[in-house]
């Protein structure tokens, strides 16, 4: 765990990419992995696995529900936050609005944004929040769920911590990365959502991500 969350830190500071042996650029494959030998076709062939998202269930900001199967097939962004959050969450709203622009009519592209207080950011708070940012449609989805499954996804496998304080500023902590996903919900960057370099950097990644032979 702590070796994922430091090679995810270097990421996140600008080392993003990386040369296959064909020369193309490709993104790291982030977590935790392990070889698995099998035979085919009479022939012993060792695969690497490699740590993804596992099963959730959430609610998005229009009472639809929503699990990892809705990111079937998609390249996505994760983040965490919470409608009242005084602190970074605004910031990191408006950066992921850009790439939100950038990408809204690709149909294999998704936002997922993940309440840390769904007591308060009930589905008509969360589309409240939507439309005053402007977003519609199905790209970008406010979710919300059980807040034990919610802080244990946000940590164990998204990597970003999250936690419940009295004495914040709005009563909560969290980081504000911005984690891109690929359609093998294998993570493979993380991006400070409140530095506008960094999310050009993650705008760069997706488009790298997208280039990938696996990814289209």
């Amino acid at each position: 765990m702590r070796k994922l969350v430091f090679g995810i830190l270097i990421l996140a500071a600008g080392w993003s990419s990386c040369k296959t042996n064909d020369g193309k650029t490709s993104l790291p494959i982030f977590g935790s992995r392990k070889a698995v030998t099998k035979t085919v076709n009479g022939q012993s062939v060792t695969d690497t696995v490699y740590q993804t998202i596992p099963k959730f269930s959430l609610v998005n900001q229009y009472g639809d529900s929503i699990s990892n199967k809705n990111l079937d097939g998609k390249i996505y962004v994760a983040d965490f936050f919470f409608t009242t959050c005084p602190s970074i969450c605004p910031m990191m709203a408006r950066n992921l609005l850009t790439v939100y622009n950038t990408f809204k009519s690709k149909d294999d592209f998704k936002i997922l944004s993940h309440s840390i207080d769904p007591k308060h950011d009930s589905v008509p708070v969360l589309k409240k929040y939507a439309d005053k940012l402007g977003v519609s449609g199905n790209t970008w989805w406010f979710v919300q769920g059980k807040k034990e499954d919610v802080y244990t996804i946000a940590e164990k496998n998204y990597l970003v911590a999250v936690k419940q304080d009295s004495t914040a500023a709005g009563g909560y902590v969290h980081q504000g990365y911005f984690v891109l996903v690929d359609k093998q919900k294998r993570v493979r960057g993380a991006y400070d959502g409140t530095d506008p370099k960094q999310v050009d950097q993650l705008i760069t990644d997706i488009k790298t991500l997208q280039a990938e032979p696996d990814q289209k």
